[in-house]
C-alpha cells in the first residue's frame, strides 16, 4: 500500500487538484443549472464534467508515465501521457458540442432563468476555484521549465514558457483560461437576464463556451499528436545539453546530438568527440563520466552516447529555434 500512495504522489499534482476541484464544481453546478433553469449554467456545469473527467483521466496518465523502462519498453513510458491527453481532447469535443447546441437552442427559444442569486454565488465560487487552479498551474509551468519568476511575473512566464511544459500541465493551464473565462461569461448572462429583458445573452454566452471549449480541444489535441509523433526538445534543452557536454575538458566536439521528448523528459541520443591518442579504457570511463553529467539534469531521463576520436573538423552547431519547441 505504501509503494501504491508513492507512486501516486509522482502523478502531475496540478491535474489532480483541478480534477478534485471540478468534481465538486461540476455538482453544485449542474444542481442549479437544473434549479435555475439557466443555460449559461448548464454550458458551465458541463466544462466542468469536461474538465474533471479529463484531469482525472490525464493524473492517471502522468502516474502511468512515471513508471521506469522496461526490457520491452527500454525507452520508458513517457508518452502514454500524450496518449491520456488524447482521450481527454475527445471528452471535451463531446461536452463542446452538447454546450453548443445547448446554446442554439436557448437563442432560438431564449428561457428566463430564476433563482439569481444561487446562480450568482455559484459562478462566483467557480471564477475563484477555477482562477486557483490555473495560478497553481501558472506556478508549475515556471517550476517546470526553470522560469526566473514571482508574484504576478509568473503571469507573462507562464504564457511565455508553456509550450515546454509537462503535457498535463499544459492541458490544466488551457483548460483553466476557459473554465475561468467560461464562468465569468456565466455570470455575466445571469446578471444581464437578472437586470434587463435580453434572454438572448444566455444562449451567446453558451455558444461561446462551447467555441473557447473547441479551441482548447484543437490545441490540447495538436500538442499531443506531436508529442506521440516523437518532438525534438526546445532548443533551450538543447543548449543546456550541449554546454554540459562541451564542458568536460576532455571533449574536443559534439559530433551529433538528438533530445527527443518523452511525456515531461527528455531522451537524449549523441556522438561526443574526445581528445586524440586516448586508450580505448580511458575513452570509455570519459564516456561514463560525461554521462553521469547530463544525467544530473532532472529533465533528462536516459542518456545514449558513443564516442569518436577528433576529427579536426567542427561539426558541433548550435540550432536555430523551431517554431512550437
Amino acid at each position: 500500500m505504501g509503494s501504491f500512495w508513492e507512486t501516486l504522489k509522482k502523478g502531475n499534482m496540478s491535474s489532480a487538484t483541478a480534477a478534485l476541484g471540478n468534481t465538486g464544481l461540476a455538482i453544485v453546478k449542474g444542481m442549479a443549472a437544473a434549479f435555475s433553469g439557466s443555460g449559461a449554467m448548464f454550458a458551465s456545469a458541463m466544462h466542468s464534467v469536461a474538465d474533471a473527467v479529463n484531469q482525472g483521466f490525464v493524473f492517471f496518465g502522468s502516474v502511468l508515465a512515471e513508471k521506469k523502462p522496461t526490457p520491452r519498453f527500454p525507452t520508458g513510458f513517457g508518452r502514454v501521457i500524450n496518449l491520456f491527453c488524447m482521450i481527454a481532447v475527445i471528452v471535451v469535443t463531446v461536452m463542446a458540442y452538447e454546450t453548443i447546441t445547448e446554446g442554439w437552442h436557448l437563442i432560438k427559444e431564449p428561457a428566463h432563468a430564476t433563482h439569481f442569486w444561487i446562480n450568482f454565488w455559484i459562478l462566483f465560487l467557480a471564477i475563484v476555484v477555477d482562477g486557483y487552479v490555473l495560478v497553481k498551474a501558472m506556478k508549475e509551468i515556471v517550476h517546470e521549465t526553470r522560469a526566473e519568476a514571482t508574484g504576478m511575473a509568473i503571469i507573462p512566464a507562464a504564457f511565455r514558457n508553456v509550450g515546454r511544459a509537462a503535457p498535463p500541465t499544459r492541458l490544466v493551464f488551457y483548460e483553466d483560461i476557459v473554465a475561468t473565462t467560461g464562468a465569468l461569461l456565466a455570470l455575466i448572462a445571469v446578471i444581464i437576464g437578472q437586470v434587463s429583458t435580453i434572454t438572448l445573452f444566455d444562449g451567446i454566452a453558451t455558444m461561446l463556451i462551447g467555441v473557447l471549449m473547441i479551441g482548447v480541444a484543437f490545441k490540447v489535441g495538436y500538442d499531443n499528436m506531436v508529442g506521440l509523433i516523437g518532438v525534438a526538445a526546445p532548443k533551450e534543452v538543447e543548449d543546456r545539453v550541449a554546454k554540459t557536454i562541451l564542458a568536460d575538458p576532455d571533449v574536443t566536439d559534439i559530433n551529433k546530438l538528438r533530445i527527443v521528448q518523452e511525456g515531461r523528459f527528455y531522451h537524449v541520443e549523441c556522438y561526443v568527440e574526445l581528445r586524440s591518442g586516448l586508450m580505448l579504457s580511458v575513452a570509455d570511463d570519459i564516456k561514463y563520466r560525461i554521462r553521469d553529467s547530463v544525467l544530473t539534469d532532472p529533465d533528462i531521463s536516459d542518456v545514449t552516447m558513443g564516442i569518436l576520436e577528433d576529427n579536426g573538423v567542427r561539426d558541433w552547431e548550435p540550432r536555430k529555434a523551431i517554431e512550437g519547441t
